[in-house]
């Protein structure tokens, strides 16, 4: 059966690629390209299931909000 994750992509001060994926607590990995990033997630997500053992809930993404707060 096919699944379908979120994935968000940053970027970090030192330019590698960073991504997350919400639906998976702790799931996350970089990359210096996004072609590389996109192979390492995959790989990120299968070992994730795989630990976790059970299906994560079924979250429909929504989006990204940038809030500014005074530090």
């Amino acid at each position: 059966m096919a699944r379908q994750f979120d994935v968000v992509i940053e970027r970090d001060e030192e330019g590698m690629y960073v991504a997350s994926v919400p639906q998976l607590p702790g799931c996350h990995t970089d990359a210096t390209s996004l072609d590389e990033l996109m192979v390492e997630i995959r790989e990120a997500i299968e070992l994730c299931l795989e630990a976790q053992g059970e299906a994560p809930a079924n979250l429909e993404f929504v989006g990204i909000q940038r809030v500014t707060i005074a530090a």
